[in-house]
């Protein structure tokens, strides 16, 4: 990933969020979207800092060809899963992944809608 300074210094202190980030490819080139890195307040005094900027990922050709394949011929997405230190170079773990089917997403609905029943009927219990 190309990051500025801040952003290192961010990362190191843990103050990076993945959560919702995607992946997609523009000119031949891959970039990672909605990876929120926040700023710490000593290193972004003389810095105009941008927490959700689009980051350009380092891939090589036959890497992001691989990922153009996934995304044209089987309909998937690239999602970011992991962030890690490698020596002195932070790693973004990204995988090509499927979305939810329809029955799926209501089996997810169901469970979230049982778990906040179950919150309220302990919470006027208490």
């Amino acid at each position: 990933m190309q990051l500025q300074g801040w952003e290192i210094k961010a990362i190191r202190a843990g103050k990076a969020n993945i959560t919702d980030s995607y992946v997609f490819i523009k000119d031949g080139e891959a970039y990672v979207s909605n990876i929120n890195i926040m700023p710490l307040n000593q290193a972004s005094t003389h810095v105009i800092s941008e927490p959700t900027r689009i980051r350009k990922l380092l891939l090589k050709k036959r890497e992001i060809e691989e990922l153009m394949g996934g995304l044209d011929r089987q309909g998937l997405t690239i999602v970011a899963t992991a962030m890690y230190w490698k020596a002195c170079w932070v790693k973004l773990e990204i995988q090509l992944a499927k979305g939810k089917q329809e029955h799926d997403k209501r089996d997810t609905v169901k469970d979230r809608d049982w778990a906040r029943q179950k919150e309220r009927m302990m919470k006027h219990s208490a």
